[in-house]
């Protein structure tokens, strides 16, 4: 099977696998000790935590603390809910589902448009009453990187908060100028199950999961230090290898522009990660493709919401018809993607379209 899906998931890297072998110690070890108990095993199980939660921040601003969570979902949840307070949330209008779903849950929610290109532009107005902000980073369906420093000064300028979800980002570029920021490990080639909410440095939050109150009284429960430490090595290690793996990427971006010449790109060429390319052949029927295409794993839109039937909300924010949202695809690929695979994979994709005649 030939991987072209990295906006959902990325492999496991080895270093992150090996991370974790210890800490998923068998009776006859001293490796599974809850973290928060007193005595020496749970002192050297929350030893590897700390150590762990050194390398997830370096990948950070500085002037922040980091709290693990079981993923940027609850991250998410944490900051929105957290943040408490009256007022509304103003939100870009493709924004991932934990966030515009949360923020219309709590009924806060005011969306900012996006250009064809799918960038947020900081230059249009906020309700007055404003108290969060949340515009990612790179979206997760088509890649666009948003100007997120000019949105933290916005949201400073209105006396409100800001909220990164910079799932697809951390790890790949710098990731800078905010309030609170969500990341999620196995979008770095971590673990599953394992995420992190950063808060910058005098930004209070209220405890949404009670409990044991762990994670500094804001989320409680009892933390793996398997998936943990797993997150801290894919964390180091992506920090190790950006500029190895951006040129990869780069590399690959370039020979997937050659190879799918006629297909239109959705949002912008140059303000994205090159790792994300949602493309769009008009007619082409992608429940008929993918089901040709078995071997080669692909998107027709985010994984969190492609069951649901529903026409992307990323496409339509940018002017597509749903014909044409319909008619889109995304690929994603990363590190471990080898050009031979990249080549293989879009030859299928490209012969199952032709078949139809599209």
């Amino acid at each position: 099977m030939i991987y072209l899906d990295y906006q959902a998931t990325t492999p496991l890297a080895p270093e992150a696998r090996d991370a974790m072998l210890r800490w998923l110690g068998g009776p006859e070890s001293d490796t599974f000790g809850n973290p928060h108990s007193p005595h020496r095993m749970g002192r050297m199980a929350a030893a590897a935590i700390e150590a762990a939660r050194e390398k997830v921040a370096a990948l950070f601003p500085p002037g922040g603390r980091v709290i693990f969570t079981s993923g940027a979902t609850e991250a998410i949840n944490l900051a929105i809910r957290g943040s408490g307070g009256a007022g509304s949330m103003a939100v870009s209008a493709i924004e991932h589902a934990a966030v515009l779903d949360t923020a219309r849950a709590l009924g806060v929610a005011h969306e900012l448009t996006v250009t064809p290109e799918g960038l947020c532009d900081p230059a249009q107005s906020l309700p007055a009453d404003t108290r969060l902000v949340a515009v990612m980073q790179v979206n997760n369906e088509i890649g666009t990187v948003q100007p997120t420093l000019e949105w933290h000064t916005r949201a400073q300028e209105a006396n409100a908060l800001y909220l990164c979800d910079a799932v697809q980002a951390y790890g790949k570029l710098e990731v800078t100028g905010a309030d609170m920021i969500a990341v999620s490990a196995h979008k770095l080639h971590g673990p599953k199950g394992v995420g992190a909410l950063w808060l910058r440095d005098g930004v209070d939050l209220q405890e949404v999961q009670t409990g044991g109150g762990q994670e500094y009284g804001l989320r409680s429960g009892t933390l793996s230090p398997a998936l943990i430490a797993g997150f801290g090595a894919a964390a180091q290690l992506a920090q190790e290898r950006r500029e190895e793996d951006t040129a990869h990427v780069e590399a690959l971006w370039n020979r997937a522009r050659e190879l799918f010449d006629g297909w239109a790109l959705n949002g912008s060429d140059t303000a994205r990660w090159h790792g994300n390319m949602n493309l769009r052949r008009d007619g082409l029927d992608v429940a008929r493709l993918m089901s040709d295409c078995r071997d080669v794993m692909f998107s027709a839109g985010s994984a969190c919401a492609s069951g649901s039937g529903r026409t992307s909300h990323v496409l339509k924010a940018i002017g597509l018809s749903d014909a044409q949202a319909k008619s889109s695809i995304r690929l994603g690929f990363g590190r471990y993607t080898t050009l031979d695979e990249l080549e293989r994979g879009a030859q299928h994709i490209i012969t199952a379209a032709k078949e139809q005649g599209v």
